[in-house]
């Protein structure tokens, strides 16, 4: 059960948008017990017999919540069955787009014209420009900035305080290093670092 579990469920209850029916974990030991006051029904093999309800993967990594999502595709569960939880506190402008299964956590800030993908995890007090694209399943840790116009992709992941400058592009399953200024485009599956930042290896 991971921390950022505990930061959507008090997310949800403060938003008062959906009831919590419970938690389903791989972990047979926590099978029953009460997390934050909410109950772990299950395994994730359980999902399709909660045929109604909604699910947010709560995995920190974007890989990660990538590959339980094809699981719960084999399941049966489709796209339609993933509830987005936003933060009550953050403002969400009419243009701006946020796809199912996205968690927005506290004090982000989202600027007009965004587009946030599927499943994608944004952080406390992340910054994303007008017109971003933060491609599926990517991940932008706290007070991770990116500039106007800026392309996240699949997967990628923003390190703690990492920026990416306007109309820049960090490629699909790409890892920006915490602190990072990246200032130029960033291929596909490389991990980059510094000020301003530079490719340091291929990420398999």
């Amino acid at each position: 059960m991971s921390g950022l579990a505990r930061e959507v469920l008090a997310a949800v209850r403060s938003s008062g948008e959906y009831d919590v029916l419970g938690i389903l974990d791989d972990d047979p030991d926590l099978l029953g017990t009460s997390i934050d006051g909410t109950v772990v029904m299950g395994a994730i093999t359980d999902a399709p017999a909660f045929n109604r309800a909604l699910f947010t993967v709560c995995l920190p990594g974007g890989r990660e919540r990538e590959a339980l999502v094809e699981r719960l595709s084999l399941l049966g569960v489709d796209e339609d069955r993933y509830a987005t939880v936003v933060d009550p506190g953050v403002r969400v402008p009419r243009d701006s787009r946020i796809g199912p299964g996205s968690i927005v956590m506290r004090n982000a800030t989202i600027a007009p014209q965004a587009s946030i993908g599927a499943h994608a995890l944004l952080k406390p007090q992340v910054n994303v420009g007008c017109s971003v694209r933060v491609g599926d399943f990517a991940t932008l840790s706290p007070r991770a900035s990116v500039g106007e116009g800026a392309r996240i992709g699949r997967a990628a992941e923003l390190g703690m305080s990492a920026g990416v400058g306007d109309g820049l592009s960090v490629g699909d399953y790409s890892q920006i290093e915490m602190g990072a200024a990246v200032l130029q485009h960033v291929p596909e599956r490389e991990t980059w670092s510094g000020v301003p930042a530079q490719g340091t290896r291929t990420r398999t």
